[in-house]
């Protein structure tokens, strides 16, 4: 009688300990997820998503698209190919390289500094170099012919929204230096992390505030991704997303209309 009622005991208590250890799962996995890693992905928001918040996230993802032709505002990266053309000297137009020290050759002006530059700003350097030489008000051309850096897009309350290259890793803080840091007005618990994963439209809420600490992990973003930062001081389109997303750091499907 007493080995069976010892059995019983030490079943009850094994009982509890897979019980707990399955409910501190989740939090377990979060606390040591590697920054970068998905760790769980919720199927859907905490909160529904309101159609006005819905058609904000579509129209994120579908201008993340269209802006991966030619943008305006792409700072060039090391490998990509570009089209210069000098306007009536057809031996000065060519198609080159951006070295991996993120430089162009060209004839007269031998290198020239591209990695960094957007279309315009490269446009104008060439054309001043070109302006040394012989030249008199050259009209310099430049087309993004191939796109060969991974790029992530930076918006919203920051200095400097844009499209950044990304060679190697790039964490949410990094990421958010390239463009010169938040704005006064900027929500630092509205940062929001949008990304496609297997036709999955997807996002995660952070703290900027935890994230500095330590208190949240700096997230490693991936080709593609899209930050984008709230306003504190007044209703955005994006405060129906934000409100709805937990501030969990785990990336959630946004539903979409």
């Amino acid at each position: 009688m007493f080995l069976k009622s010892a059995l019983a005991i030490i079943l009850l208590i094994f009982l509890q300990a897979c019980t707990s250890s399955s409910n501190n799962f989740g939090t377990a996995a979060t606390k040591n997820m590697a920054p970068g890693q998905f760790g769980q992905v919720a199927s859907t928001t905490t909160k529904s998503i309101s159609p006005a918040g819905a058609a904000t996230a579509n129209k994120i993802f579908a201008k993340s698209a269209g802006s991966e032709t030619n943008p305006a505002d792409y700072k060039i990266s090391g490998l990509d190919v570009l089209d210069v053309t000098v306007l009536g000297v057809p031996e000065l137009t060519r198609t080159v390289q951006v070295s991996t020290g993120g430089t162009i050759t060209m004839p007269l002006i031998k290198s020239v500094k591209a990695s960094g530059r957007t279309q315009s700003q490269l446009e104008q350097d060439i054309a001043v170099k070109l302006s040394q030489t012989y030249m008199q008000s050259p009209q310099v051309s430049v087309f993004i012919k191939e796109y060969n850096s991974q790029k992530v897009t930076v918006d919203g309350a920051v200095q400097k929204p844009g499209i950044f290259a990304k060679q190697g890793d790039m964490s949410l803080l990094q990421a958010i230096a390239q463009a010169q840091g938040l704005t006064t007005v900027a929500d630092p618990t509205g940062v929001l992390i949008f990304r496609t994963v297997d036709h999955k439209r997807l996002a995660a809420r952070y703290d900027i505030r935890q994230v500095r600490s330590g208190a949240m992990p700096d997230p490693m973003l991936e080709a593609g991704d899209i930050v984008m930062v709230d306003e504190s001081s007044a209703r955005t389109n994006l405060r129906d997303i934000v409100s709805a997303m937990p501030l969990s750091g785990l990336f959630t499907i946004i539903p979409l209309l």
